[in-house]
Formats: C-alpha cells, sequence, structure tokens
C-alpha cells in the first residue's frame, strides 16, 4: 500500500480491521509472537517498507516449509509405489 499525498496509508489499512483484527490474521497466519511485536511496531511508527518485509520474510519461510512437505510426501509416495509394484511382482 503506497502512502497517499496526505501520509495516512497505514491509517488506511488499520480503518479497515482493528489491530486486534490483524494481530489475530497474523497469529492464524502463524507469525511468532515477536514477529507480531515487530510488526505492530513497525505499523505504529508508519514504517511501511520494513512492515511489508518482515511480513514476506515470514510468507517466504512458510513457502519453504510447503516444498520441504510436498518433497516428503513425493517421498512417501515413490515408497508405496515401490512396495505396491513389489507386491504386485510376487503375486505373479
Amino acid at each position: 500500500m503506497k502512502m497517499d499525498n496526505n501520509g495516512v496509508g497505514l491509517e488506511k489499512l488499520t480503518a479497515h480491521g482493528s489491530k486486534e483484527a490483524m494481530v489475530q490474521n497474523m497469529k492464524d497466519a502463524g507469525c511468532s509472537q515477536e514477529t507480531i511485536e515487530c510488526c505492530m511496531t513497525y505499523l505504529d511508527c508508519g514504517k511501511e517498507t520494513e512492515l511489508l518485509e518482515r511480513l514476506s520474510n515470514h510468507r517466504e519461510g512458510l513457502l519453504h516449509k510447503v516444498h520441504e512437505g510436498e518433497k516428503q510426501i513425493g517421498c512417501l509416495d515413490y515408497l508405496v509405489y515401490q512396495i505396491d509394484r513389489s507386491r504386485s511382482e510376487n503375486e505373479i
């Protein structure tokens, strides 16, 4: 969100939902208490760039975990495939 000529970019953000709702959203997104406190400080100080950077870093961490999970699922799928294939060969 860019600052408009009146300098109320972040104020508009909090106008659409309370700070409590923002905190809950960050909790739901898995943010640590430290990250939440840091983001709220950035919000209160009008440090939009730093706020967005901190949230982006958290998002990147979550995405990394998703990719790790996908790799683990792929490994399990391959193991199940090998076991099923072995069982099918033994039945013939």
